[in-house]
C-alpha cells in the first residue's frame, strides 16, 4: 500500500510540475497582435491540455470575452501584457466558473489595476496570487495522499477483479465532492461581493488598451 501511494504521489507531482503557471519572466514585454496572443497562450499552456487537439485560446474566444466585458478592447488591434494577464485569469477561472461569475470577480480587478501606471498593477496582482503556487501544491499532495489511502480502505472483502474499479470510483467521488464543495464556497463568496468597488481617485493610463478604434 505504501509503495502504491508513493508511486501515485510521484505521478501527481510530475503532473503538477508540467502544468506550472506562466512565469512573469515569460510574459511578453511588447504589445501583440491577436495571432501572436493565441500563439503565446497555446504554447505556454500546452501542458494543461487533456487532448492534443484541444484549443487553449482562439480568436473567437477573445472576441467573446470582449463582447462579455471580460477583456478590455485592444489598442489599435494590439494587446498589451495586461491583456495577456487578463486572459490567463479567465483561462484558469473558466473551467469552474460561469461567465457572469468571472465578470463579478475579475472586472473589479481589471477596472482598478488594468493599465495602472502608479502603485499596484495587474502584474503585481498576478505575481502575488500565483506566488502561492508552490506552498499550495504541497497541501494538495498531502490531501491527495490522504484521499487515495482512504479510497483503498473502501469495499473491503470484494473480489480482487472488482476492487480496483471500486477503489478508483471511490477516489474520484471524494475528489469530485471536494471540488463541488469548493465551487459552492467560491460562488457564495462571489455572491457576497459588493455590487461595485470604489476606483482610485486618479486613474493613471487607464485608456491604455481600452480605447476602441
Amino acid at each position: 500500500m505504501a509503495n502504491e501511494i508513493h508511486a501515485f504521489l510521484k505521478e501527481v507531482l510530475n503532473k503538477l510540475q508540467t502544468i506550472d503557471y506562466v512565469k512573469p519572466e515569460s510574459l511578453p514585454n511588447i504589445d501583440l497582435y491577436m495571432d501572436q496572443v493565441t500563439t503565446f497562450m497555446n504554447t505556454q499552456l500546452a501542458s494543461t491540455k487533456r487532448h492534443e487537439d484541444d484549443k487553449i485560446l482562439t480568436k473567437t474566444m477573445i472576441n467573446n470575452y470582449a463582447k462579455n466585458n471580460l477583456l478590455p478592447p485592444p489598442n489599435k488591434k494590439k494587446y498589451s501584457k495586461d491583456h495577456v494577464l487578463t486572459l490567463l485569469f479567465i483561462y484558469y477561472f473558466k473551467s469552474i466558473l460561469s461567465i457572469s461569475d468571472i465578470q463579478n470577480i475579475l472586472n473589479p480587478i481589471t477596472d482598478r489595476y488594468f493599465g495602472n501606471g502608479e502603485g499596484l498593477n495587474l502584474q503585481d496582482v498576478y505575481n502575488e496570487v500565483f506566488g502561492l503556487e508552490h506552498e499550495e501544491a504541497q497541501h494538495i499532495l498531502k490531501d491527495l495522499a490522504k484521499k487515495y489511502k482512504t479510497s483503498y480502505r473502501t469495499f473491503e472483502g470484494v473480489p480482487e477483479e472488482e476492487a480496483e474499479l471500486l477503489h478508483t470510483f471511490s477516489f474520484i467521488c471524494m475528489l469530485s465532492f471536494d471540488v463541488y464543495i469548493k465551487k459552492l464556497i467560491i460562488e457564495q463568496t462571489i455572491d457576497k461581493l459588493p455590487s461595485s468597488f470604489p476606483l482610485p481617485k486618479k486613474n493613471t493610463n487607464k485608456n491604455s488598451g481600452r480605447k476602441k478604434e
